[in-house]
């Protein structure tokens, strides 16, 4: 009589499924679109050559991980482009959620105010918007309506400072672009390194804005 082994037996092993390559070394980075943007944001504010792989290279991750989001340089600067824009009208919304609506010139130095105070607090945000180094601004149909909006503004607290007999007989489209060419440049020349020579160190720039827009306002008010 033959005894049957006690041993259990022992039953041949599946093969594990293999999981797809793309699973088997999962991202690292949460978001990849934002870690593109901030690295293009850096590459601007250092001088440098913004390029969709050397903006991968400074997230660290593969060459051709970014063109899932960017295909090409043009539409990784205008995504940078944007935010920076977002930022910058999140900065004006909130310095004329501050001043008194009846007071049209004191909107119109509040968004002067913010104007520098954005650029100089973000660099490399102006230097993107405020030169075609980086970006076609004509291409972006979003920052084109953006512009024509923050225009239209200004255009509005001056029609209304004239209409309240604040202002002295000007023509208010010269007043509008003399304005803008007095934030644009003082905030161009903190971007350049130009205060040093002339006698106004770090700490004393956000106050010597304050000041010269101050001197604007004074120029174009009825005494």
């Amino acid at each position: 009589m033959r005894l049957k082994s006690s041993m259990p037996v022992r039953q041949p092993s599946k093969p594990r499924p293999r999981r797809p390559a793309a699973e088997a070394r999962p991202y690292h980075h949460g978001d990849l679109r934002r870690v593109l943007i901030d690295a293009a944001l850096q590459l601007a504010a250092e001088g440098a050559e913004v390029s969709v792989r050397e903006a991968a290279r400074r997230a660290a991750v593969s060459p051709g991980a970014p063109f899932r989001h960017f295909p090409n340089r043009d539409a990784l600067m205008a995504a940078a482009a944007a935010e920076a824009q977002r930022r910058f009208r999140a900065e004006i919304e909130t310095a004329l959620a501050e001043a008194p609506a009846a007071d049209p010139l004191g909107r119109f130095r509040a968004f002067g105010l913010a104007y520098l105070r954005w650029a100089m607090r973000n660099p490399a945000h102006f230097e993107i918007l405020s030169t075609g180094r980086y970006f076609a601004h004509g291409s972006s149909p979003e920052l084109t309506r953006d512009n024509a909006e923050l225009i239209a503004l200004t255009e509005q607290m001056l029609a209304d400072a004239a209409e309240q007999g604040l202002l002295r007989p000007a023509d208010l489209k010269r007043i509008q672009i003399a304005g803008r060419a007095l934030v644009y440049g003082f905030a161009r020349m903190n971007l350049d390194g130009h205060f040093p020579r002339w006698g106004v160190g770090e700490g004393e720039i956000e106050q010597m804005a304050e000041g010269v827009i101050d001197l604007f306002i004074a120029g174009i008010a009825k005494l």
